[in-house]
């Protein structure tokens, strides 16, 4: 009798049979989508052997969802409910509603293999000529049916930091081309429940939690992002690549905050004071460092790291202590590349060795500010900092610049009644070691012995420049 009311059922559709729109309450129960006509008819053929109200209806992105009712979305939570209890839908269908104006395609139900013959009771039913019928509802294919497209693949098992969910196909390509400028890796997936996903992934469970907290201490994903098995993630719209982060392994102790900020300042993450405190400036770079590289999500690790590639990268430049007897000022210099050459009155001056276009110049003399900024003149007008740009506070002067040669940064300090400080030339075509050596000799210059020669309190500025000619 059922199959019975089955075929009679199929009739009636196909002479209903035309697409009905549905309506705002209309509710369905999503049980599969695919790609493509071809592969939708054919899975929503396979679902109509076990379910008398199979339908489908188009999604984004040329994707058709297949479906039972159309019901009220009461009933569709308490049918959903059975089904699943019962094991006759996947554990990921949902209930969706896909509003007003969505066409809902029936789909004839199909006698399934063990089905008795339909009686003949004389009664044959017809077909109208001028409805052309769905090709699913009849078990057969156009002979201009396209391919059948490929199913889209599975996320691949493993752990997803899911970064953002959006409801429509074409914002979540906008915001993955978006997140793909800090994760190269990023996806999109379509998830259950009919919203999008771009996420990361897949990972280790440790290793995605671990850096999920690294990333939003640096404010590099959203407060909400999270963490999600493979199975919650849904069908692979836009494949992405399991991303290069290390498991988080045992956590180390941190080093000496001062020798951080000094690899930090090295890196060119830190501008601060070398004061061995943790403040908000420190652990911002901290937390750069991290996301950045992309070493450990540990900090203690993170930073030994960083500590280790700053003493490789002094031993592959020469860097050694320099004392120097004239200004008595001592600094971490790379004295591979320079030679001495000279002083006068309150400079001692360092010259290129074998065309390595490198120099520099130690200056100190007793004075205070204004001897200090003085002494920034001089520097401007003998042209050792091309077109600087200066920063002057009390007690401190900074001034950086450059031409097409070189790349000057000259750097003072007002401290126990002197003036003093350097300036380093560098070539202007390895702006990145210029950056680490000024780094590396503003926080290593100190005083090692009194100065030899102080010369007598300047007159002017000009004065001074008679006395230093020429370039170093």
């Amino acid at each position: 009798m059922r199959h019975m009311m089955k075929t009679v059922l199929a009739v009636g559709v196909l002479t209903a049979g035309l697409p009905v729109a549905g309506f705002a309450q209309d509710a369905v129960i999503r049980i599969e989508a695919k790609r493509g006509e071809a592969a939708a008819n054919e899975a929503a053929a396979g679902w109509s052997r076990k379910f008398d109200d199979v339908v489908t209806f188009p999604l984004s992105g040329g994707w058709i969802g297949i479906a039972l009712g159309p019901l009220s979305p009461e009933e569709a939570e308490t049918r959903l409910a059975e089904l699943r209890a019962a094991g006759e839908v996947p554990a990921d269908s949902f209930v969706a509603e896909p509003g007003s104006g969505v066409e809902f395609t029936p789909v004839a139900a199909t006698p399934s293999d063990d089905a008795e013959p339909a009686q003949d009771d004389g009664a044959a039913a017809t077909v109208p000529e001028n409805l052309q019928v769905n090709p699913v509802m009849t078990g057969g294919q156009p002979d201009n049916a396209p391919e059948p497209v490929a199913e889209p693949a599975a996320a691949a098992p493993g752990t997803y930091i899911r970064l953002q969910s959006l409801r429509t196909q074409a914002e979540a390509e906008e915001a993955l081309a978006e997140w793909r400028e800090n994760f190269p890796g990023a996806g999109l997936w379509h998830l259950p429940g009919d919203w999008y996903g771009v996420a990361l992934g897949p990972l280790e469970e440790d290793t995605a939690l671990a850096w999920l907290a690294a990333f939003k201490q640096a404010d590099l994903m959203p407060g909400d992002a999270f963490t999600s098995d493979a199975a919650e993630m849904g069908e692979e719209v836009m494949p992405g690549e399991a991303p290069d982060l290390p498991a988080p392994g045992e956590a180390q102790e941190m080093p000496p905050m001062d020798e951080v900020q000094k690899a930090l300042r090295w890196a060119g993450l830190y501008e601060g004071g070398i004061d061995g405190k943790a403040g908000p400036q420190t652990r911002a770079a901290i937390n750069a460092e991290i996301t950045g590289q992309r070493l450990s999500p540990d900090p203690g690790t993170a930073m030994r790291k960083l500590i280790e590639r700053r003493a490789a990268w002094r031993d592959e430049l020469g860097l050694t202590v320099l004392e120097d007897e004239h200004t008595g000022l001592s600094l971490t210099a790379p004295m591979d590349k320079l030679q001495f050459d000279r002083t006068e009155r309150a400079l001692s001056i360092y010259a290129p060795k074998n065309d390595s276009g490198a120099a520099l110049i130690l200056f100190s003399q007793p004075g205070g500010q204004q001897e200090l900024v003085d002494l920034s003149g001089l520097v401007t007008a003998l042209g050792w900092v091309p077109q600087p740009k200066r920063v002057i506070e009390k007690g401190h002067v900074l001034l950086e610049g450059k031409n097409a040669d070189h790349h000057g940064r000259a750097e003072g300090w007002v401290r126990d009644g002197r003036a003093e400080g350097f300036v380093l030339i560098w070539p202007a075509n390895d702006p990145a070691n210029q950056t680490r050596l000024a780094a590396e000799m503003s926080d290593s210059l100190t005083r090692h012995a009194p100065a030899q020669d102080d010369p007598v309190a300047p007159g002017s500025e000009t004065d001074a420049a008679e006395n230093v000619t020429g370039q170093p």
